[in-house]
């Protein structure tokens, strides 16, 4: 299997946190950059984060400041801390991870944020 597995997923009130993590099934020197992506219902998939694997690091405007993405190469993993949640956060989140062989996309996982 090439495909990331994400998890982690859930519901939360407005203002709380969640950790998602997306799993790699290719060894960490493939890896080129692993980003995580959300659609919300009725919108085009947007770009949230993304890490290299120098570690390099970029957020989307609207997650900067609350969302921290991080990740372990000796695991071939990948987190996005979640924090200061907002109803407008609510999406399934995708990861994709880029490899010397291609990008590959995660099933996604639903979070959504709602009191």
């Amino acid at each position: 299997q090439e495909q990331p597995v994400e998890s982690g997923g859930g519901l939360v009130q407005p203002g709380g946190s969640l950790r998602l993590s997306c799993a790699a099934s290719q060894s960490s020197s493939s890896i080129n950059a692993m980003v995580w992506y959300r659609q919300a219902p009725g919108k085009q998939r947007e770009f949230v984060a993304y890490i290299t694997r120098s570690g390099s690091t970029a957020y989307a405007d609207s997650v900067k400041g609350r969302f921290t993405i991080s990740r372990d190469s000796a695991e071939n993993t990948c987190s996005l801390q979640m924090n200061s949640l907002r109803p407008e956060d609510t999406a399934v989140y995708y990861c994709q991870t880029n490899t010397i062989r291609g990008q590959y996309w995660g099933q996604g996982t639903q979070v959504t944020v709602s009191s």
